[in-house]
């Protein structure tokens, strides 16, 4: 299963590094063990480009959670962190969306896989750092290609 991470507002935390590293310890707390994690990656911020920029990552998580059981548990983490839900694409301490949940596609109140990643290099850039070869479970496409035909957030680049 993949989760992509990202935030704009460090919230209470000394910078917004500090926070997603605490959000990544955090899925365990709710049955998401994570496997492995991408670097962080920066971009600017869209469709504003004065807001604050993103900062972004991915974890490949093991869980036996369904995805709607995956989706609650992310929506209860972001609660923690402060997540407030005013406007799409405002500020945002921190920002958990559920990109695949193995092979599983559902279209309903939850959609996996997740409808716009695939065209977010701050969601396959990171993703081909850890998984260059994982396969989109509708197009077929891996995540390498993915990240190199991405047409939104272009200018994402790891922070190593």
């Amino acid at each position: 299963m993949l989760v992509a991470l990202g935030c704009s507002l460090p919230g209470s935390y000394p910078s917004r590094e500090a926070l997603l590293d605490a959000a990544v310890e955090a899925l365990a707390g709710e049955g998401l063990s994570v496997a492995t994690r991408s670097s962080w990656w920066t971009s600017a911020a869209w469709p504003d480009r004065t807001a604050p920029a993103y900062l972004n990552g991915v974890v490949l998580v093991e869980t036996a959670l369904s995805a709607d059981e995956v989706l609650a548990a992310l929506h209860r983490i972001e609660a923690r962190f402060g997540r407030v839900r005013a406007e799409p694409n405002a500020p945002r301490t921190l920002d958990l969306d559920l990109i695949a949940h193995g092979r599983t596609v559902l279209d309903g109140a939850v959609v996996v896989p997740h409808p716009r990643a695939h065209e977010r290099l701050f969601v396959m850039g990171p993703l081909a750092q850890i998984a260059a070869d994982w396969r989109h479970p509708v197009s077929g496409k891996t995540a390498a290609d993915l990240a190199a035909t991405a047409t939104v957030g272009t200018d994402a680049k790891s922070v190593v």
